[in-house]
């Protein structure tokens, strides 16, 4: 029992495993809830819908303040 400890002691020590890493990333991976596909295609598009419209009113902001800006400066 006491060398079975000192090799665990020794593991945790020597640093990286890839084998505990992979087996500890598989085991966090089974937790996860993942969406539906309904749920991820609804959501996307939000994400989506709500890019191009931002990126519409900086548009339009930014054309706005270029055009105050020339008729200000000339």
């Amino acid at each position: 029992m006491a060398e079975k400890g000192k090799a665990v002691e020794q593991e945790e020590k020597s640093g990286f495993s890839a084998g505990n890493f992979l087996q500890e990333t598989k085991e966090e991976l089974d937790k996860v809830v993942w969406p539906s596909r309904q749920q991820l295609i609804s959501e996307s598009l939000a994400v989506i819908l709500m890019v191009v419209l931002s990126a519409s009113l900086i548009y339009l902001a930014d054309n706005l303040f270029a055009w105050a800006a020339k008729q200000v400066f000339g």
